[in-house]
């Protein structure tokens, strides 16, 4: 018989105990305490305890500082942070979360130890992010008082709580401990026991395609986690974010997820079992993928590794007229940034209409920018003088670096090459701005390979500061290297990296995207839950659904199924989910119904 619900509130937890005080179980401590939670802490070793209590004396000290607790205030809230050494002390509490090592025999062991210690009423709760909630549950002789709750690192800062029910978990259970997350300014997200649940489920696949980019040498650290932040927004790098997380840990879970799923982008890269192996665990051991000053120290100090500096000019061509060539978007917001950067632009459509158009467009952005006080009335002027339209691509004649920024279709590119081969001075740099095509394929349009590179700009072009900067095996050495002096005379971030399907950004974006669908289409969880969980835990400017309508379902689709051609990995073949909304016209904000429904199209 189904057991009875009720629309009572179920009265919140008052003492609570963590087990294990960690950098995780360090940081759930100090929200509850400064929550008003009389807490104890659980940790057999004395400088664990030690960390935690000084941890919470800092906090609360900077909460002095700022004005938002007194001293008395500071005083009860230390007076109600008590540690012990033995899981004895939590038999008081009203709600037990463990945060010990993540691994199932010593969870299990825990488990069992607390089950015979606890009142009958207690919740007993798992910090896990990979294992079976439901397996520890079964462990116990109160199922129905077991469920997961997963914080995010740091987390004082972290708004988002992933709770954990159980086929299991009594609805009572949920309720209390939903209530207690909320009463602690956190945003509960409902999720069902599976590997990662929702945002580890998304961010871990991510985690390990980024070391296994760096592992291939395919890019360097530092370009994978620029390109990353500066092109998706991103808080952290994936190579630094795996080093706070620890190389340990990120391992154990993704074994854990591979495990259950049997996905090869769960499949642990080798050099993350390697740094593993080695002690190398990242920041808390003070090496990593990076190497800082001291263990527990986030400052990055210069290794082996680090790329050696490169000249600041002398080894590019030199840059003084540039052509765009193109009128939409992209193209004109490419113009835009050179022009205000000092440079003469030729903007060259298929027609003058269309181009005289796009300088239109380039005038009205610069508007906004004056309205908003980012450069002056006169700035505007002279970027705008600078920018010469045309029909004619025969203007590129005397450019020193033509641009295109044309449709994203390799046969119109490759006979834009084509016609760029024959008009261009020689020595003039060739540069496109594919996001997914073979840049090869363009270089070998022209009789001149050696001269064409890859400048992947990022929409719009006048905000992002990132550039992808693609060399294929045909690229001389100094057109790379002109294209990345143009990129920093543009006040833009260069990133290395070969010709090779989504270079870095997409390639890393993408499956993230995808398997973010697959999950909603396995019902696991919605659209807004998903969005809140990667927004809130995992510190993302948007959620994926959010992103994919932004970017079109269509272009998604189209990168995706380059990306799974080029690799041909299962699991990166694009969710059928996907591909059923765009065959039914549903391209995101643009069309007005996506993964959500737009008021206006």
């Amino acid at each position: 018989m189904d057991r009875p619900t009720s629309s009572v509130p179920a009265p919140l937890p008052s003492v609570v105990a963590v087990i294990g005080l960690g950098t995780m179980g360090t940081g759930i401590a100090e929200v509850l305490t400064c929550a008003g939670h009389e807490v104890i802490g659980v940790d057999v070793s004395d400088a664990a305890a030690r960390r935690a209590a000084a941890a919470l004396s800092a906090r609360t000290e900077r909460a002095v500082a700022r004005g938002r607790l007194s001293d008395s205030e500071r005083a009860d809230a230390l007076a109600r942070f008590r540690t012990f050494p033995d899981l004895g002390a939590a038999a008081a509490a009203d709600l037990v979360i463990e945060v010990v090592d993540e691994r199932y025999d010593v969870k299990r062991e825990v488990f069992t130890a607390l089950d015979g210690l606890l009142r009958p009423e207690a919740i007993l709760a798992t910090g896990t992010n990979a294992l079976s909630v439901t397996r520890l549950a079964a462990e116990t002789s109160r199922p129905d008082r077991v469920l997961g709750l997963h914080f995010f690192a740091p987390a004082p800062a972290m708004r988002l709580v992933e709770v954990v029910s159980t086929v299991l978990t009594s609805p009572e259970t949920t309720r209390a401990v939903t209530g207690l997350v909320r009463s602690l300014d956190k945003e509960p997200v409902p999720v069902g026991d599976r590997p990662g649940f929702i945002a580890d489920g998304l961010l871990f696949g991510y985690l390990n395609q980024a070391a296994a980019m760096y592992e291939s040498r395919y890019a360097t650290r530092e370009d994978i986690d620029a390109a990353m932040r500066l092109g998706c927004g991103l808080p952290m790098g994936p190579l630094a974010l795996l080093d706070l997380i620890g190389t340990d840990t990120a391992t154990t879970v993704l074994e854990a997820m591979y495990e259950a799923t049997r996905d090869r982008l769960h499949a642990p890269a080798p050099v993350l079992r390697q740094l593993s192996a080695a002690g190398l665990l990242g920041r808390k051991s003070g090496r990593g993928f990076y190497t800082y000053t001291a263990p527990g120290s986030g400052t990055v100090v210069p290794d082996a590794a680090s790329p050696p500096e490169r000249p600041a000019t002398g080894t590019g061509r030199r840059v003084r007229r540039v052509g765009v060539a193109g009128s939409g978007t992209m193209a004109t917001g490419i113009a835009e940034v050179f022009a205000k950067a000092g440079m003469d632009v030729v903007l060259a459509a298929r027609t003058p209409e269309k181009a005289e158009r796009a300088v239109a467009r380039l005038a009205a952005s610069l508007d906004r920018s004056v309205a908003k006080g980012r450069i002056t009335a006169e700035q505007r002027e002279q970027a705008v003088a600078r920018v010469t339209p045309t029909g004619a691509y025969d203007a590129f004649a005397d450019a020193d670096l033509v641009v295109e920024a044309v449709a994203e279709d390799l046969f119109v590119k490759q006979e834009l090459f084509r016609v760029l081969d024959k008009v261009c001075r020689p020595g003039a740099v060739l540069a496109t701005t594919t996001s997914s095509l073979p840049v090869v394929a363009m270089a070998r349009a022209t009789g001149r390979p050696q001269d064409v590179v890859g400048m992947h700009f990022f929409n719009p072009a006048p905000a992002m500061k990132l550039v992808e900067v693609v060399r294929t095996v045909l690229t001389a050495e100094d057109t790379a290297a002109t294209a990345r002096e143009v990129c920093a005379a543009l006040g833009r971030h260069p990133v290395d990296c070969g010709d090779r399907a989504g270079f870095i950004v997409n390639a890393l974006l993408f499956p993230y995207l995808n398997n973010a669908v697959k999950m909603l289409q396995d019902h696991y969880a919605s659209v807004d839950a998903i969005d809140a969980a990667m927004k809130l835990g995992g510190g993302y400017p948007m959620g994926p659904f959010e992103l994919l309508d932004v970017v079109g379902l269509d272009v998604s689709l189209a990168i995706e199924q380059v990306l799974h051609e080029e690799f041909r990995d299962p699991g990166l073949a694009p969710a059928p989910l996907l591909e059923h909304l765009v065959s039914a016209g549903c391209l995101g904000r643009k069309t007005g119904r996506g993964f959500r429904e737009y008021a206006h199209r």
